[in-house]
């Protein structure tokens, strides 16, 4: 039950990762927001689900694309005039701290807007009763497995297999470069934007599966985000999905046990293990775990396949 959870939550924390990584390898933006893209996207399902009777599972495919509408707005209206400004690293991120306390704001009023249309409570919900089991696994199990094995089968292709990606690919690691071959990098910054906003609002869909959602829910998963990303590289997407896992799991069975040895107000603290591992990494390998010159050739590959600023 324990190392089920613990696969749930990590594949959803590698689908908030992977996005977080796109944008900040096309346009140097560390997303603050990230995780209040994935609330929103919790309360999308919630929505279709109160006013329509649609299954969480069936409304995914509107989910996806809602985020990833979201993620180009932010980007157009907010982030796009402050790059062209000259703005720095310092003042984007400010900014998506500031878009991630408006989203909250917005969040919780839209969920007071929602009780009061349904008559039913939305500052906290879950979506348990509503899954499936399949041979005593959760449905949440089996969906969340699918959808980031098909997202990273979907990258690889995308990425490696289609002029596109190869553009794309090129407006990461040489952008200024890839101007000058014609590529038009601004248009691969919405669509890495696109696929960010998505991914998060996907996540967002499957996580009430796992814990209960309140507004403030992204507030919290961000420290988890950001740890993920750095503790695998921040500027790879492979390290992304390496650190998505060793954060995920280290949450859930070090929390589990330590709660067994000093009672259940541990859970309340269990980003600490992410900010303890994080800054371990930060000490050793500051520039991710995927950075790190492995003797191994599966690292070896994993590393040299997926680092796109060289």
């Amino acid at each position: 039950m324990i190392l089920e959870g613990a696969l749930v939550y990590s594949n959803l924390l590698a689908m908030l990762c992977i996005g977080l990584t796109l944008t900040y390898i096309t346009t140097s933006v560390p997303n603050f927001a990230q995780g209040s893209f994935a609330v929103f996207g919790s309360y999308m399902s919630l929505t279709f689900l109160r006013l329509f009777s649609v299954h969480p599972y069936q409304s995914i495919p509107v989910v996806f694309f809602l985020g990833g509408v979201l993620g180009i707005l932010v980007y157009l209206l907010i982030l796009k005039p402050l790059i062209k400004k000259g703005a720095s690293v310092v003042i984007l991120m400010i900014t998506t701290l500031a878009l991630d306390l408006i989203l909250l704001g917005f969040i919780g009023a839209y969920s007071e807007f929602l009780r009061n249309i349904t008559g039913k409570p939305s500052a906290k919900f879950i979506f348990t009763p509503h899954d499936f089991t399949f041979n005593g696994l959760s449905g949440v199990l089996f969906v969340s497995t699918f959808l980031i094995t098909a997202i990273l089968i979907f990258l690889s292709i995308l990425l490696y297999k289609t002029k596109f990606g190869i553009a794309l690919r090129a407006s990461m690691e040489k952008p200024f470069l890839a101007e000058v071959m014609g590529i038009d990098v601004e248009k691969m910054r919405i669509f890495s934007w696109f696929l960010s906003g998505s991914f998060a609002a996907l996540s967002g869909c499957l996580l009430p599966f796992r814990q209960e959602i309140v507004p403030a829910t992204g507030s919290i998963i961000i420290v988890s985000i950001f740890a993920a990303s750095i503790v695998g590289g921040i500027y790879s997407l492979a390290g992304a999905v390496v650190g998505a896992y060793l954060i995920g799991f280290s949450e859930t069975l070090l929390t589990f046990h330590l709660s067994n040895l000093f009672g259940v107000s541990v859970l309340l603290y269990s980003r600490v293990i992410s900010l303890v591992i994080l800054s371990l990494t930060l000490l050793l390998a500051p520039r991710g775990l995927t950075e790190v010159k492995f003797r191994w050739k599966f690292f070896s590959a994993l590393r040299s396949g997926s680092d796109y600023t060289r």
